[in-house]
């Protein structure tokens, strides 16, 4: 990256020619923990990559006090340098972006940046962080939770998730906190430093998209997904719950069904 930051993309080749799906993580998941998921699409007929976003798994150096990077730089900066890597490789095979958690809020933002070029959107187990989003006493825990964790992350000049680990987030960039905890107050994508109208940018978005919940995720409940794609007005947006009680992170490495559906619904728009 520009500021010296070296994050790899993992690349796992499927058939020539077929669609490519690129995995963005969520917060504190290192890209390896993917690997297992990306095989499985592989085995279904697809190529697959795995991001690793910024400070997380093998990505160096880790978040500090000198880190400034947020929502934007990820979207603006990160994801286009590693989907250059994605298309060098794959030059024949159409994208799909995944996005897990926070990296399907990340996906959307990217997506309304390009545009047409990308085949899908698929967000797995992503929604909202917007506090009204989440069912009953989980609502106000949400808005005061998002907000402490804001002002410690602002003291420490970063979140020091390998010291308090809550949310399972890791270390983090305190501006990436900020732009999450905003987030999560106002129910909408203002991230400091904003070079385009993402509210906007995303409502004119025109593309595929399909949304997988999950049954027994506390994370991202079915509420907090349907927030999220109520902001993708213009887009064509399918749904899908998956029943498994895999929880917010357990259908990674239990993939078959999830890629299954996933599958189905790549080779109906092909």
């Amino acid at each position: 990256m520009p500021d010296g930051t070296t994050t790899p993309v993992r690349l796992f080749p499927g058939p020539e020619s077929a669609p490519v799906v690129v995995i963005v993580p969520g917060l504190g998941i290192p890209a390896a923990f993917y690997d297992r998921f990306a095989k499985s699409l592989v085995e279904h007929g697809f190529c697959a990559a795995t991001c690793e976003l910024r400070g997380q798994g093998d990505s160096r150096p880790r978040p500090s006090a000198s880190s400034t990077f947020g929502y934007q730089e990820l979207v603006s900066v990160d994801l286009p340098a590693m989907f250059e890597v994605v298309r060098e490789r794959f030059d024949e095979s159409t994208p799909y972006l995944l996005g897990h958690s926070i990296g399907g809020q990340l996906g959307v933002m990217y997506a309304a940046r390009i545009r047409g070029r990308l085949g899908g959107l698929i967000l797995v187990a992503s929604g909202s962080p917007y506090y009204r989003g989440f069912p009953g006493a989980r609502s106000p825990g949400m808005l005061l939770g998002s907000t402490a964790i804001s002002v410690t992350a602002s003291a420490a000049a970063f979140w020091p998730g390998d010291r308090l680990d809550v949310g399972g987030f890791g270390p983090q960039s305190r501006v990436t906190i900020s732009d999450w905890s905003r987030f999560a107050r106002s129910g909408r994508i203002e991230p400091a430093g904003a070079d385009i109208d993402y509210e906007d940018r995303i409502a004119r978005l025109k593309l595929p998209v399909l949304s997988i919940s999950i049954e027994g995720d506390d994370l991202a409940p079915r509420s907090s997904s349907t927030n999220l794609l109520s902001k993708l007005s213009g887009s064509d947006v399918t749904t899908w719950h998956q029943p498994e009680q895999l929880g917010h992170s357990g259908w990674i490495r239990t993939p078959d069904s999830t890629v299954e559906r996933i599958a189905t619904w790549i080779r109906d728009r092909q």
